[in-house]
């Protein structure tokens, strides 16, 4: 993309700012005096006018050829011209105001403005904006305000745009909300007016530069070295698993660590409303849902990609997350020799995975009994990973639950593993995943994989959980 078409979609500063004698006019009284940065209301509007003048001069003496994807070259250009018009319009900046002063327009060409900052940050794991003016971050699980803002609504839409543009999709009054992702893979969600009413707002849940390893996850107490043991080989003896949680209980981060130990050898489909699994196998074909186009066609949902890659010869289908009627055709092709596959789902528990299941594929306009539907979701799941975050911030696995069959109209459940919480102490949660003694009926599928596990792992004296 060129840097023209790149400033078009995201360039800062009011039409017509920087033009004619005013603007001439205002320069020259910032031409003798130090430009402090932004604090009070008076220092904002000269900050903001210096900078808007700047950056509006080095967009007009870029050359617009130039190919923004050479960031380190384009940085440097930026860098020379900057300086030059400093010293051509006699503005007197100390370093840290100079500094400050490059950073933030540079930015605003090459990133996403007020964001660039917090998305560089690795502490960070999540960046909300509520409108201009209210910019909130997560680290370390817990919420705090940040003390940066936009300049207007206006800039926020610009770097909305910015983030969706390159991915074909489109947000304004006719589709006011849309899903999206950063180059990095970090998961976008932007919805503005007139849907939303504090003016447009933005969600961005980070991944990580370094993604989380199994050690780390052991290390967080998120899993036990017995339980991702007993999950290894799940995956390996090819278990269909469901991951379950709450929103940023960390179902994906799970779902990513648990498709390592996919054999290398297999074909992996991967289907998602916004591409944001990153699975190291070099055997996989990921495929990434559509909305809709201006005129209200073109649209492709999970459940058509769903159907079309069961014709793909896959070895296991895995799905990022089940929302609605495509959880029928998830059962099925789990049901239909794709054995191995993997999804995550919303809820509050093991059993309430289960119930919403059934509800969603209910919601696929198929008029099948309860009992069918029940029979489909037993056959079809073997095993549900419930992950929770915890009142002091972390992340951990709280259960994981056999599904061991049918009893009458009610499907049996197992807990393998559950949470034991002993307390908390200066606010953090103590407790761990404990074995709950039960040998899993999945045995017998492990062991004729070859995987053998010591009864151990379960507790000592592991008794039939069937």
């Amino acid at each position: 993309m060129s840097l023209l078409r790149r400033i078009e979609q995201g360039q800062t500063g009011q039409p017509g700012q920087g033009e004619g004698s005013g603007g001439q006019g205002q320069i020259k009284s910032l031409q003798s005096r130090r430009i402090a940065p932004p604090e009070g209301s008076a220092q904002r509007d000269t900050y903001f006018d210096l900078k808007t003048r700047v950056q509006n001069r080095l967009l007009a003496e870029l050359d617009p050829t130039t190919d923004v994807t050479q960031i380190g070259v384009v940085r440097g250009t930026i860098r020379d011209l900057f300086e030059q018009i400093l010293a051509e319009e006699n503005i007197a900046l100390s370093r840290q105001e100079k500094h400050r002063l490059f950073e933030q327009i540079a930015a605003e060409i090459l990133g996403f403005g007020p964001l660039q900052m917090l998305l560089e940050d690795d502490e960070i794991t999540e960046i909300m904006v509520n409108g201009p003016k209210n910019l909130y971050i997560e680290k370390r699980g817990k919420l705090t305000r940040v003390p940066m803002s936009f300049e207007s609504d206006e800039h926020v839409m610009r770097i909305i745009e910015r983030i969706v543009a390159p991915l074909g999709r489109r947000i304004d009054e006719s589709s006011p909300y849309v899903d999206a992702r950063l180059p990095d893979g970090s998961r976008v969600n932007a919805i503005i007016p007139p849907i939303c009413l504090v003016g447009p707002t933005l969600t961005i849940r980070k991944f990580s530069k370094n993604p989380i390893t199994i050690e780390q996850l052991v290390k967080f107490g998120s899993l036990t070295p017995e339980s991702l043991q007993f999950l290894k080989a799940c995956v390996e003896s090819r278990l269909n698993v469901v991951i379950s949680g709450g929103t940023g209980s960390g179902k994906t981060t799970l779902l990513n660590i648990l498709s390592q130990f996919i054999p290398s050898d297999e074909r992996i489909i991967t289907i998602e409303n916004a591409a944001e699994l990153q699975l190291r196998q070099e055997h996989v074909v990921t495929l990434e849902s559509r909305p809709p186009n201006i005129e209200g066609t073109g649209e492709i949902t999970i459940r058509n990609l769903v159907v079309n890659s069961l014709r793909m010869r896959p070895d296991r289908v895995i799905v990022g997350e089940i929302r609605d009627e495509e959880a029928l055709d998830m059962l099925q092709a789990m049901n239909t020799g794709h054995d191995g596959s993997m999804t995550t789902a919303h809820s509050n528990s093991p059993r309430d995975t289960l119930a919403r299941i059934e509800t969603m594929a209910m919601m696929a306009g198929i008029e099948l009994p309860i009992r069918a539907i029940r029979e489909q979701i037993a056959s079809a799941i073997d095993l549900v990973v419930h992950q929770e975050r915890l009142r002091d911030g972390t992340r951990k696995v709280v259960n994981i639950t056999e599904i061991s069959g049918m009893e009458g109209d009610v499907i049996t459940m197992t807990d393998i593993f559950a949470f034991e919480q002993r307390g908390i102490e200066d606010g953090m949660v103590i407790g761990g995943l404990r074995p709950t003694g039960l040998r899993p009926k999945a045995m017998s599928q492990i062991e004729a994989a070859g995987i053998h596990l010591p009864p151990s792992i379960f507790g000592v004296g592991a008794r039939r959980g069937y």
